[in-house]
């Protein structure tokens, strides 16, 4: 085997423990956001196209939707919540309300006092138990989840903005980061 051969050879075993060391570890990192709004549309008519004649308007308007809920549906209606920037609450909400007069939406509600606290990992992926560790350690220090999204790499919760700092210090030491 030729030097640069035998060198490439070694790159790709550090590679690859390197890969290794990090899919060992299923949480990386803990993120968090305070610029965060909470929108509820309560009695939505539980029916195709909905969600588009919602979100449509807000996208033309050039406002980002982050998370998004849709409870069951009761009665033919469900309730949907969903979260803006705080700088595009205002724009939002006047986009929403013009939606609803036309729908026929039983209230639009609005919480600008909430943040988003997020776990992020790609060892999250098949590794049972990590959402249930973040959701235990927030409800011991008293946190209450208020919505969640995951996805393969990444669990978000929608929590008060008052208990931020303390539920990234409290994650950070459950899931051994500090």
């Amino acid at each position: 085997m030729t030097g640069k051969k035998k060198e490439k050879k070694i790159r790709e075993k550090e590679y690859k423990k390197t890969v290794k060391i990090e899919d060992e570890r299923p949480v990386t990192a803990i993120s968090y956001d305070k610029d965060q709004a909470k929108i509820t549309i309560i009695g939505v008519p539980d029916r195709p196209g909905i969600a588009a004649a919602i979100f449509t308007p807000l996208g033309e308007a050039g406002i980002s939707v982050d998370m998004i809920v849709q409870n069951v549906s009761s009665e033919g209606l469900t309730d949907i919540t969903f979260t803006v920037k705080r700088k595009q609450l205002k724009k939002a909400l006047d986009t929403i309300q013009e939606v609803a007069k036309k729908m026929g939406f039983k209230e639009v509600k609005y919480d600008d006092t909430i943040a988003k606290v997020s776990i992020v990992g790609t060892g999250m992926r098949d590794r049972p138990g990590i959402a249930a560790k973040m959701f235990s350690t927030l409800a011991k220090a008293g946190i209450n989840i208020e919505m969640i999204s995951t996805s393969e790499i990444k669990i978000s919760c929608v929590i008060r903005e008052k208990y931020v700092e303390l539920a990234v210090r409290e994650l950070h030491s459950a899931f051994e980061l500090s």
